[in-house]
């Protein structure tokens, strides 16, 4: 399958089908992805610390914060599929310095924010930036690579990708504490320089080479609407409920807009969403494994941080800190992980990873105990970050490798929305399941009674989605078997 087009040249330690994950290049290019969607990531955990100051400084009320994070939210979902298209048609690295550029500027607008109207606006221009960029970094890591260091490359995005995620509460309380909560902001500008510098000078340029520069308006226009509209009616569900009319309103649009836009992307000759894509039935599995795992571990995360402020009476950057060993097992095994799977096949790790992670989410249960962080905490987040090492890269690499590659942005932009739909249903349905609703829900006991429920039904689910894996993914080529046959009897895999 060819990677697409490459616009510079390979340089001395490239491989002719793209760059080596050892080589100096495939170092600086791994970065700027890193760094790319990092300041997007950073942002999404880091405001969530700053929403207090904010409050203070304008006088706002609890609903206009919330739009503050809404606003990013919708956004962000809104494009990220059009994003993913875009950098496809007219280059990756291209749409991917749009996006930075676009962040930063959008970073910038919110840093002086003179209200709260233009804090939200300036927010949702953000989540378009993000949009850009996110599906790029990750479709360039898929398009420059050679085929073996694809996974590595993709293991190491997402091991330091978790820690821009973690670092953002201690980022935001440290820039709050000696500054002001418009640095939570302004900290972005510099980072995207950095990123502007390292993309321009060693990043090649990927592309669809079959696709001719036009945009499906109607189709971005429709899948716009459609992921907005549900993006909307699930976030004001955790807070309206299900039968709010303004709720109703979004699931409804969203119905509506959800088959026109598969509708006119059947029809249209030069679609946003190559419905092809979904042929694959490794691509379609990968994908739903995403949506069962993501939803689980989404649905967990969201909860874990109040159980250890409520009822174990961490503090906030005490919460943050306590997480840290899933980031560090995250940044240190997962390039590991990826090159394990490219050489054994993705199957067994996606479907023994999610049955670990779930075996740590049920092991948290024990954090609404009286006891040390040792004996109560740390085992649970040791074993639950060892099963997200041994998932998250093979899961990305295969759901990237498994389409076509001039369609590599596209397919990012797919697992993308597909993670984040399922952290919004997850964050609003798992509450409910575990009886974590009105005013009661906040109470210590109380809350930790459901939080054992809610980790209980979010392990098992994570373990369904072991199960889904090993039941629809199916390793390329035979698999680890056939692979050291044909190396030989001393052939094993290699971490």
């Amino acid at each position: 399958m060819p990677l697409g087009v490459i616009a510079s040249g390979p340089s001395d330690n490239e491989a002719p089908d793209g760059l080596a994950y050892s080589s100096a290049r495939g170092r600086w290019v791994i970065a700027a992805a890193v760094l790319g969607s990092g300041i997007a990531t950073l942002d999404s955990t880091v405001v969530g610390i700053a929403l207090p100051a904010i409050g203070r400084s304008f006088h706002s009320e609890i609903g206009i914060l919330q739009w503050v994070v809404t606003g990013y939210s919708i956004t962000l979902a809104a494009f990220i599929l059009l994003g993913g298209a875009l950098g496809d048609r007219f280059g990756r690295k291209k749409i991917f310095l749009v996006g930075v550029i676009w962040f930063a500027v959008a970073s910038a607008c919110c840093g002086i924010a003179p209200n709260p109207t233009s804090l939200i606006v300036a927010r949702a221009l953000q989540g378009v930036g993000g949009a850009l960029l996110t599906p790029a970094s990750l479709a360039i890591l898929q398009g420059s690579f050679r085929r073996d260091d694809r996974s590595r490359a993709i293991g190491a995005w997402s091991g330091l990708g978790g820690l821009a995620a973690a670092a953002g509460p201690l980022v935001g309380g440290y820039l709050i504490a000696v500054g002001s909560w418009r640095w939570v902001f302004y900290i972005n500008v510099p980072v995207a320089i950095a990123v502007l510098l390292i993309t321009s000078r060693h990043v090649p340029e990927t592309k669809d080479p079959n696709s001719k520069g036009r945009v499906d308006k109607l189709g971005a226009a429709s899948a716009v609407v459609f992921l907005a509209s549900l993006t909307y009616g699930l976030l004001e569900a955790s807070s309206r409920g299900w039968t709010s009319p303004v709720v109703l309103a979004g699931l409804v649009v969203a119905a509506v807009a959800g088959p026109l836009f598969i509708l006119v992307e059947r029809r249209v000759k030069d679609p946003m969403l190559p419905l092809s894509v979904f042929k694959s039935h490794q691509f379609s599995a990968a994908n739903a494994v995403t949506f069962v795992v993501y939803g689980a571990l989404s649905g967990a995360l969201f909860l874990v941080p109040v159980e250890l402020q409520l009822v174990v009476h961490y503090t906030a950057l005490g919460s943050g800190l306590a997480l840290m060993p899933i980031t560090a097992i995250m940044l240190v095994f997962s390039p590991r992980s990826g090159r394990l799977a490219t050489r054994i096949g993705p199957r067994l790790q996606m479907s023994l990873g999610p049955i670990v992670a779930g075996v740590g989410l049920v092991l948290l249960t024990q954090a609404t105990h009286s006891g040390s962080y040792l004996t109560m905490v740390l085992p649970a987040m040791l074993v639950f970050g060892a099963g997200l090492a041994i998932t998250v890269a093979p899961l990305t690499s295969t759901a990237m490798s498994s389409a076509p590659a001039e369609h590599a942005g596209v397919a990012s932009a797919v697992n993308n929305a597909v993670a984040r739909a399922a952290g919004l249903i997850a964050v609003t349905v798992l509450p409910l399941l575990a009886g974590l609703t009105g005013a009661a829900a906040l109470q210590p006991h109380h809350f930790a009674t459901g939080f054992r429920v809610a980790l209980i039904i979010a392990g098992c689910t994570c373990a369904a989605g072991g199960l889904l894996a090993a039941a629809t993914i199916r390793d390329p080529s035979g698999g680890w078997r056939e692979r050291t046959r044909s190396a030989g009897p001393t052939a094993r895999p290699a971490v």
